[in-house]
């Protein structure tokens, strides 16, 4: 079974490629043909138009248009044990450091309490150390140890051998070795020698749903039957040990995280959800947005990633512009029905206002995104903003809980955390068949990404399949919610 699925892909390039070579040779034939029998100069299109024709009809046989892309499986890394800092610790851990001054230590004790995350999170083993090992020999060691038992576990519980993946595309974005993070995996499962590696890096949280819209493209692209995408944050060398208030917050929120997916666009192929829309917004090319967050060397000479002034600003600029691309695409017509009058009212009042030298002050109306989809995944970023981007969205405390719940165990792991949202909706079994899921990402860049998920598999049965089933959430899914 596992040579079969090896070599599936082979077979169908090989097939492909031959088909091309042969409709090419038999069109170059009757171009010649043609010109030595002296033919009406109108038969030269007849060739030409069955190239083009071919062309097309190659490109939908490789996974062209009307191919869709389903998530055969997904893993999300539970960190061992020993790597869990409370925040206690955490906060005595800064003060032994011997880096921070005291302004410092308060700022980061501030933002940490009121972070909203719990004392079950983890850092990777050389920021237990004092002082911080933020070698590079370090960092590749924490990659091992987030990449390896992810995808140890998806291979195993997908069934899918990794000689059988096509593509693979890694996302991290504070750290790019050579060789990559990506040929790193490549080595350690020994994936063919035509497997196509991507690695992105830094594109922030967005970037896993960057990742996922790059390998459904090249799934609809080759002859190719899975895809693998990775997310992490390798956080060995994104410590920053310096006194600019402005890079100290990754201190704060980020914790150490993976997660690995297994996509395919084979209609044999199992899977839990369809890929049913990608959106994605970008406003780099304002400057303000361009700066917002960057990675920089402060006074001392330290590397830190800065948020720039007026971030806040920037991403509700960003989201307003996403969010109006994407209500196209995800809203039923009845709610772009309501919200079209909504809006029409809203700016006839502003009008009547102008005119009458008044304003209101009421804000303009929004979509119902709770008509769009069941399930929400949102940026792990605290529980502050993620409860100003929920009810920026009118989205209740339930909407909220994966996201909330997630930072509260796990942390800010960045692209990486709305996988661990999803497998919390899991882990609760709220997930049914049918149910739309929404992967939302904001990135450095600024980006904002979005991925609609629709479950086509009946939903697990957790109690069957035991705490495994439970994926990162096994042993503590029956504490949460922990509302504070």
């Amino acid at each position: 079974m596992a040579m079969d699925m090896a070599h599936k892909d082979h077979l169908l390039a090989a097939y492909h490629g031959l088909l091309a070579a042969a409709g090419l040779l038999l069109c170059v034939l009757a171009e010649l043909l043609i010109f030595a029998l002296r033919r009406g100069a109108a038969l030269y299109v007849v060739p030409v138009s069955a190239m083009l024709l071919l062309g097309r009809y190659r490109r939908r046989a490789a996974g062209g248009a009307g191919i869709r892309v389903g998530l055969v499986d997904f893993s999300c890394l539970k960190p061992p044990r020993r790597l869990r800092l409370p925040v206690a610790g955490l906060l005595e851990h800064l003060e032994l450091g011997g880096f921070f001054d005291r302004g410092s230590i308060e700022f980061m004790t501030k933002a940490i309490r009121s972070s909203g995350m719990g004392n079950e999170t983890y850092l990777p083993p050389a920021l237990h150390y004092l002082p911080p090992a933020s070698t590079h020999a370090h960092a590749i060691r924490e990659a091992h140890m987030l990449f390896f038992p992810a995808l140890d576990d998806l291979f195993e519980k997908s069934s899918v051998p990794p000689s059988a993946v096509g593509a693979l595309v890694v996302n991290c974005s504070g750290f790019c070795p050579a060789p990559s993070l990506a040929a790193i995996i490549a080595n350690r499962y020994r994936m063919r020698a035509d497997v196509k590696i991507f690695n992105l890096s830094g594109m922030g949280c967005s970037a896993g749903s960057i990742s996922v819209d790059v390998a459904a493209g090249l799934l609809r692209a080759h002859a190719m039957s899975y895809a693998v995408v990775v997310s992490a944050e390798i956080l060995t060398v994104g410590w920053y040990c310096g006194k600019d208030r402005g890079k100290l917050l990754l201190n704060c929120n980020f914790r150490t995280g993976c997660s690995a997916a297994l996509l395919t666009n084979s209609a044999a192929a199992p899977v839990k959800y369809r890929l049913v829309n990608v959106t994605r917004t970008n406003t780099t090319a304002n400057d303000l947005s361009y700066r917002a967050g960057y990675r920089e060397e402060d006074e001392e000479g330290i590397t830190g990633f800065t948020l720039g002034q007026g971030v806040g600003r920037m991403v509700s600029e960003l989201l307003h512009a996403h969010l109006l691309t994407l209500s196209l695409s995800i809203l039923p017509w009845r709610e772009k029905a309501r919200y079209t009058a909504a809006l029409l009212l809203s700016m006839r009042r502003r009008g009547q206002d102008k005119l009458a030298g008044s304003s209101s002050g009421a804000s303009a109306p929004m979509p119902d995104f709770r008509a769009a989809a069941d399930h929400f995944c949102l940026p792990s970023s605290g529980k502050p903003m993620i409860l100003r981007l929920g009810k920026g969205l009118g989205l209740g405390e339930r909407e909220m809980e994966a996201a909330l719940m997630t930072f509260h165990r796990f942390g800010n792991q960045s692209a990486a955390s709305l996988w661990y949202q999803l497998a919390y909706l899991e882990a609760k079994a709220r997930v049914r068949k049918g149910d739309t899921v929404w992967h939302l990402g904001i990135g450095s860049g600024l980006k904002a990404n979005s991925l609609v998920w629709e479950r086509v598999a009946v939903a697990d049965d957790v109690a069957a399949g035991g705490l495994d089933a439970l994926g990162p959430w096994m042993e503590c899914i029956h504490q949460y919610p922990v509302w504070e």
